[in-house]
């Protein structure tokens, strides 16, 4: 069994994600996409499976659209990649599905965005459509703070920040719950809290391990197949009028700081899920499980 495993920059999770392929003897080729010439017409990449770990989108796509066409099973694949990725396309999975979200409009225009903001009603969310960590996106209280903000993102954003993301400003509690949730089944989940409104861990928000039985982990689990499902973060509002609301998906998760907080081995997780997807032999994975359960037990 041989897994290709997809990089820009080896971060904590693409080394923990090693090692822990390593402590099941799978041989591995880490490959830093970017170095990969894609041949269409070739035969692929020699490997069982492929783990995106890319940090670009771009190269992401690129690379798992060859792969994929090659036969190859790639992690998440490219159904996933555009939903997740693309706020806009991951609210409309979630209403076609009907996973309960924060009610979201979209414009490419100006005065259109400022129609949406005022449709949405204040205080409201704006963000581009594309983005992670919490970045470019802006609360607004009134219309002259929406104006200003909007005149910004048209007169000196990109072309992508020009797709407006308007969604409606939950008043959480303090915090906000990613759950991840890997092959269907939700693994784990922690609490994000911070005095500020955005609460993600990159913003200096603190975690904590919650429990992801019941109603947590079944709208996880929901808003995970409306995406297409795989290995994915889900962060959920807890509304005080609506109840848990799927704000954002994840395709490409970060974890380095919720193995202790939860006490799951989320990159054990993750390669027990690719390994089996990939169609290890039922002997393999049975030995790989007993190595696994050895080294819980010894740690």
């Amino acid at each position: 069994m041989r897994i290709a495993l997809l990089h820009t920059r080896i971060r904590a999770e693409e080394r923990l994600l090693i090692e822990a392929l390593d402590a099941r003897g799978i041989e591995t080729d880490v490959i830093d996409v970017r170095s990969f010439v894609l041949d269409p017409a070739g035969p692929g990449i020699e490997a069982d499976a492929v783990l995106d770990r890319s940090m670009s989108v771009a190269a992401s796509r690129a690379a798992l659209s060859v792969l994929e066409r090659s036969g190859v099973p790639c992690f998440n694949g490219t159904r996933t990649l555009d939903v997740c990725s693309d706020k806009l396309a991951t609210a409309a999975a979630l209403a076609g599905a009907g996973v309960p979200a924060p009610r979201t409009l979209a414009a490419v225009g100006e005065q259109a965005a400022l129609e949406a903001v005022e449709r949405i009603g204040y205080p409201a969310v704006i963000k581009p459509a594309t983005g992670s960590w919490g970045r470019l996106i802006a609360r607004v209280s009134d219309r002259e703070s929406a104006e200003a903000i909007l005149e910004h993102k048209f007169t000196l954003g990109s072309t992508l920040q020009k797709t407006v993301v308007v969604q409606e400003y939950v008043d959480k509690p303090g915090r906000d719950l990613r759950i991840f949730v890997v092959g269907g089944r939700a693994i784990a989940g922690i609490a994000r809290s911070s005095e500020h409104w955005i609460t993600n861990t990159a913003r200096g928000g603190s975690a904590t391990g919650i429990n992801v039985s019941g109603e947590i982990g079944a709208i996880s689990e929901a808003a995970a197949r409306a995406v297409g499902g795989g290995i994915l973060a889900i962060d959920l509002l807890e509304c005080p009028r609506r109840g848990l609301l799927v704000n954002e998906i994840n395709h490409s998760m970060e974890f380095r700081n919720s193995i202790d907080t939860t006490g799951v081995d989320i990159p054990g997780v993750v390669v027990e899920h690719v390994l089996e997807r990939a169609g290890a032999p039922t002997i393999e994975m049975a030995a790989m499980r007993a190595r696994s359960a050895a080294m819980e037990a010894s740690a």
